[in-house]
């Protein structure tokens, strides 16, 4: 704790007087570059976990945790499979799927799609993100299908037309194969969010799937969601091993292994990089200090022969740089929310402004910048600069306290 002396003498260090515009310039700087290191880390941090975490939604939001896949293409005996993983702890839900690669064509245009078979309840969790029409209309034996939003814009295609999905695996006959061609009204247009996915997706009910597919009864695999994503592996462990030769389980993190490990990589390395503006920050301080030290040696060799102690001096200028660095800090995340809080509109006006387009949703997989704030990574990004601010004061803050009154004053 500071006494009232060292409290008073800190805080006229921490605004210099007159003759000493330089000191102070220094001093301001150390604080602008504090919370500039501060503010680009809390965005860029925040950022970049929003991102996986949106990812991680979306991606589990349409095939969960991990997919069972079954070699071949049809899982026999799905319903026991079902059951099984229903009841394996720590599966929050299961559902069946069927999802085959296709063409759709409308109006001369062919597009490359991925037809999806849902059930009722996995389609009717799509409502919310319904652009156009009626979730509630795509049945079974309805004739109606839902489509992304990229995908209708591609092709000029609005609730109510019809489109041709066209499977070449079709029936065999004497003359050979025919392709089937099966029309369906677009009943709904939707927008996941993630653009390969508002691309190619064609959602219709299950049954619907099974028959332009010549599937029978049979489904291709089982989505699984659960209760702790990172440990999915291990909660599957069990059912894995009982499906061995008949299927296969692809987690998450399996799925999208290249883009998740990159956003891993890329997030390591932007942390260590900018972490390098606080250590400049704090030889900033560091610098705005001894010049202090410089500027004051008579006044502290003056406090010295009044009875000031060496660590008087210690404490008087460690606080002095701790509070410049804390004051860069807490500006710093305000700024940093800041922008987060305007991220949207910086990023567009960055865009009208320079007639480029940054956040590109074909790149980044997402129509807009995530954002999600990890309160420990706020902890940490504090506690580092603050902790480079404290050591930065160390070496100026010994070299007041060791100063000799005797040599200083002997020609005063």
């Amino acid at each position: 704790m500071l006494t009232p002396f060292e409290r008073m003498i800190a805080s006229r260090y921490l605004w210099p007087g007159k003759g000493e515009g330089f000191i102070a310039l220094v001093a301001g700087i150390s604080v602008g570059v504090v919370m500039l290191s501060v503010a680009m880390l809390v965005l860029v941090m925040s950022v970049m976990g929003g991102f996986r975490a949106e990812m991680l939604d979306k991606f589990s939001g349409l095939n969960g945790h991990a997919i069972i896949q079954a070699y071949g293409g049809q899982l026999d005996g799905w319903e026991n499979v079902l059951d099984q993983v229903r009841e394996t702890e720590g599966v929050t839900s299961a559902s069946p799927l069927i999802e085959q690669p296709l063409l759709v064509s409308f109006n001369g245009r062919v597009n490359a799609i991925f037809v999806r078979g849902n059930t009722a309840e996995d389609i009717a969790d799509l409502s919310d993100k319904v652009l156009f029409g009626d979730i509630g209309a795509i049945t079974p034996g309805a004739g109606k299908v839902a489509i992304g939003s990229r995908l209708a814009a591609n092709m000029g295609a609005r609730v109510g037309d019809t489109i041709t999905v066209i499977n070449p695996q079709g029936r065999t006959t004497p003359f050979g194969t025919t392709i089937r061609q099966v029309p369906y009204e677009v009943g709904a247009i939707f927008e996941i969010g993630l653009y390969d996915f508002d691309e190619t997706f064609v959602i219709m009910p299950m049954s619907d799937a099974q028959t332009l597919l010549l599937l029978g009864d049979t489904v291709g695999l089982i989505e699984v969601t659960v209760t702790d994503p990172d440990n999915v592996g291990a909660i599957l462990a069990d059912i894995e091993a009982a499906l061995v030769g008949r299927a296969q389980i692809a987690d998450w993190k399996q799925i999208n292994s290249a883009l998740f490990e990159a956003l891993e990589v890329e997030r390591v390395a932007m942390f260590f990089v900018l972490s390098f503006m606080v250590l400049v920050a704090s030889f900033n301080i560091l610098s705005s200090l001894v010049m202090l030290v410089r500027a004051k040696t008579r006044d502290i060799a003056i406090m010295r022969t009044m009875g000031a102690t060496r660590r008087s001096l210690l404490k008087i200028f460690v606080t002095t740089g701790t509070t410049i660095g804390s004051l860069g800090t807490l500006a710093g995340l305000v700024l940093g929310f800041a922008l987060l809080y305007f991220r949207n509109g910086i990023v567009n006006g960055i865009a009208a402004a320079t007639g480029v387009e940054i956040w590109d949703p074909q790149v980044r997989f997402l129509t807009s910048l995530p954002v999600r704030v990890d309160p420990w990574e706020i902890i940490g990004i504090t506690a580092l600069a603050i902790a480079l601010s404290f050591l930065a004061t160390l070496y100026p803050a010994l070299k007041a306290s060791n100063t000799d009154p005797v040599q200083v004053l002997r020609y005063e």
